[in-house]
């Protein structure tokens, strides 16, 4: 290896951040027989933890069970679990440790700077228990504002093994990783270990730079599996090392592997793209990042901009006027995007133009351009990438005759809006009958409703969703169905849907009991 550098793959630790912690057992076992096979020196297998809240999967408590297949999978590795700091203290050890003292070599802990003393007295117990003690310290890209938490290192050199620089931004370059490091070294002679992640596709670089600089001992994990952009890859640092004449590898145990993760990547999507670029070279949360790009609901320009506020320290960009209350009409029809509001579109036509006191929202732009020839008051609900669907479906925005509604300000995804639909925007000012996201185009679309004054919401087109769901789906579905139960709260406003639907609680009558 690269000046007898250890390498340590955290692929399950990390890559458990897209599946919460539960991995399939046949790509885990290829996995383990490829790691016994390759120079590989510690392998982290995840998490252990107290209980927290929420589901967390099988590799994020590592029940002992599993301790012990692992290792009878891989006996020559040091495995290594990682423990939270911010969750984990002493007194928990006994639970969360003792059982795996015939498992485990190495016991790593993330450590936020500024809990750094208090992570110290973690490390002393952990290491009274007999294990190898990694101090993985987050958010390197920062610690030249406030350097002082080193200065808690002199004197746990004999209980600290590793002290880890981790660029949890992806921000760093070449010169502050050897800037850094020399400042560490100023400070201690615990060996020095690098975790990079992959904003600015300088993980290998840095890496490489880490350990020319002298770092004990570096992390990777295969495909770069990880949070956010990702990591290192294991492959890639290998293949390099490889080119270097240092190390043999199995190719063909390799490329298996790979393909498997692989097959993986291409559902979860990790690696670097344009808001994980900017969140890095900005030294802003993957984490935030993370949840709106898998959410589906925003597009890149959205998520930069709302990048962009952070850097700037701004909560939104633009300030609308506000939709005034009224009592401008008696009812409204909320038109979503399911199939039957398509099917039933004759019927849905037919019942709004034949009443002045009936609007119709758009809750979402999906069905657009099958409305714009329509005599009806209507509105349209932009939150997310509305805006320009809206320009894909009517491709002319001098079409648009009507209101675009948007959430209340600030819009944490800040806003961009069209010149062409300026004048004619607003935002509600608050969202007053549910405490649920305001980045909902049905949450947007009532209360615009309940601001207009009307007595009666129709719904059409909230088909709702069978029962086989992906997480896009599910979370929609959830969120759909708050709404409407918070709605049923709502004195003196009738909620009905008038198409077929699946969510609960909803009275269901026809739209063709409404028409002649």
């Amino acid at each position: 290896m690269i000046n007898n550098t250890k390498i340590l793959d955290c692929t399950l630790r990390d890559g458990g951040y897209y599946t919460n912690w539960d991995f399939d057992n046949k790509l885990v076992l290829n996995y383990c027989k490829l790691m016994e096979s390759l120079p590989i020196d510690y392998v982290e297998i995840g998490y252990r933890s107290i209980s927290l809240k929420g589901y967390l999967g099988e590799y994020f408590y590592l029940p002992v069970y599993l301790l012990k297949r692992l290792k009878l999978l891989m006996p020559s590795k040091k495995l290594t679990i990682i423990l939270n700091e911010k969750d984990i203290r002493p007194e928990h050890l006994d639970e969360v440790l003792a059982p795996c003292k015939p498992y485990v070599t190495l016991v790593r802990i993330a450590i936020d700077p500024k809990n750094f003393e208090r992570a110290i007295a973690l490390a002393v117990a952990v290491k009274s228990m007999g294990f190898e003690v990694g101090f993985n310290v987050m958010y390197m890209s920062k610690w030249k504002e406030d350097p002082s938490f080193l200065d808690l290192l002199e004197g746990i050199d004999e209980t600290v093994d590793y002290f880890y620089m981790v660029d949890s931004f992806g921000g760093v370059n070449p010169s502050e990783v050897q800037e850094i490091i020399s400042l560490v070294k100023s400070k201690t002679n615990i060996p020095l270990g690098f975790h990079g992640h992959n904003n600015l596709e300088m993980a290998l670089i840095n890496t490489l730079t880490a350990v020319e600089q002298g770092c004990s001992i570096i992390d990777g994990t295969i495909t770069g599996m990880g949070r956010g952009a990702g990591n290192l890859r294991t492959e890639l640092f290998l293949i390099y090392s490889s080119s270097r004449g240092n190390i043999d590898i199995n190719y063909t145990e390799l490329g298996n592997v790979v393909s498997g993760f692989e097959a993986l990547k291409s559902n979860y999507n990790w690696g670097t793209n344009l808001p994980y670029m900017f969140s890095g070279a900005n030294s802003l949360p993957q984490k935030q990042v993370m949840e709106w790009v898998g959410l589906n609901r925003y597009p890149i320009s959205s998520i930069l901009n709302a990048l962009k506020n952070q850097k700037d320290d701004v909560s939104d960009n633009i300030k609308l006027p506000v939709l005034e209350k009224s009592s401008t009409f008696k009812k409204a029809v909320i038109l979503g995007g399911g199939n039957y509001a398509k099917e039933h579109e004759d019927a849905i036509k037919i019942l709004i133009e034949k009443d002045e006191n009936i609007c119709l929202i758009h809750a979402g732009t999906r069905n657009v351009s099958s409305y714009l020839d329509s005599k009806s008051k209507q509105f349209y609900t932009l939150i997310g990438f509305e805006s320009e669907k809206l320009l894909n479906q009517i491709g002319d925005f001098s079409k648009i005759k009507h209101k675009c509604i948007y959430p209340p300000y600030p819009r944490k995804m800040g806003t961009i809006i069209p010149e062409e639909i300026k004048d004619d925007s607003l935002e509600v000012e608050e969202i007053e009958f549910t405490n649920l996201t305001s980045e909902s185009p049905l949450c947007i679309a009532v209360q615009a409703a309940i601001d207009l004054g009307v007595s009666s919401i129709l719904l059409a087109g909230f088909d709702g969703y069978e029962t086989t769901l992906n997480q896009h789906q599910f979370t929609l579905s959830q969120e759909n169905q708050q709404i409407i139960d918070d709605l049923l709260e709502v004195d003196n406003v009738e909620l009905v849907s008038i198409t077929p639907t699946k969510y609960k609680n909803i009275i269901t009558k026809s739209i063709y009991s409404l028409i002649e």
